[in-house]
């Protein structure tokens, strides 16, 4: 597979680079190396730790008003996550999307959004 690396820059002079691998099975034939890759996982390991807390309490039989002040830490902590995600999306795959003329990206975006949105 051969390998095309790109570079975007940000407005506020952020440098962005991605990687297409051409000849790839994966959904719009290219991959793409995010900068935020580690800080997401760290995110998603935490909330699973906290998730796991959260479990004891309910076990343990800990008050419904605490485990529903930790639930929703939870679900804030994981709509962080999705923005980084979506970020780091936007200023990678999209800015190639637009590049390219790749309209069916775009569109998969759009519903991605309204997915995490409800």
């Amino acid at each position: 597979m051969a390998e095309e690396r790109h570079t975007h820059t940000a407005p506020d002079g952020t440098v962005y680079e991605h990687t297409h691998e051409h000849g790839h099975t994966h959904e719009h034939g290219h991959t793409h190396t995010h900068a935020n890759t580690k800080a997401v996982l760290n995110r998603l390991s935490r909330a699973i730790g906290h998730l796991e807390s959260i479990r004891r309490m309910v076990e343990d039989g800990r008050d419904c008003s605490e485990v529903l002040v930790q639930l929703s830490a939870v679900k804030s902590a994981i709509n962080n996550t999705g923005k980084v995600i979506l970020k780091d999306h936007i200023e990678h795959c999209l800015v190639d999307a637009v590049e390219c003329g790749d309209m069916e990206s775009i569109k998969d975006l759009t519903e991605a959004i309204d997915r995490f949105m409800k």
